[in-house]
């Protein structure tokens, strides 16, 4: 797919997704940057943690942007907390999640490199989380759409 100089526009995607608590807004996907990168913003309620099961992904790079409020960040076991104006590149393999410790609303940029995922995941995925209605998620769904997304669900801590 070659991308024209008539195609470009602001936010091309710009595609709200409700996953549970969280709010998920594409900006670009695969199809606006010819794969190479998608990017939506996440915003996170005061005190919720990430409904989906930590994971990890071999087939690209998740990178955070800090916009408003802060999220901690657990990547292989390390907490990490990402303010405004900070970025955490979370590499290829590693298992990750995250959690709004704070009372405050948080928001986030999140850049997928390449764009291996994108507004279908977050789709499928508010359909199990939702479906749950506050309670915890169906895991053999949640991690069967995982999978079908290249998201390779970390296994239950005790």
């Amino acid at each position: 797919m070659t991308l024209q100089t008539s195609d470009l526009h602001v936010n091309p995607s710009d595609e709200t997704i409700r996953v549970g608590p969280l709010t998920v807004r594409f900006l670009l996907t695969g199809d606006n940057s010819t794969g190479s990168l998608a990017a939506f913003e996440v915003i996170v309620p005061g005190a919720q943690r990430l409904p989906a099961p930590a994971h990890s992904h071999d087939h690209y790079e998740e990178t955070i942007y800090g916009i408003d409020g802060m999220l901690t960040w657990t990547v292989d076991g390390k907490q990490i907390d990402v303010g405004p104006g900070q970025a955490l590149c979370i590499p290829r393999g590693a298992i990750h999640r995250f959690d709004n410790n704070g009372i405050r609303e948080v928001k986030a940029l999140c850049v997928i490199t390449p764009a291996a995922i994108g507004p279908q995941y977050f789709r499928e995925a508010g359909e199990v989380i939702n479906a749950a209605a506050g309670g915890p998620p169906d895991r053999a769904r949640m991690a069967e759409v995982m999978r079908r997304h290249g998201l390779t669900p970390a296994p239950p801590q005790p």
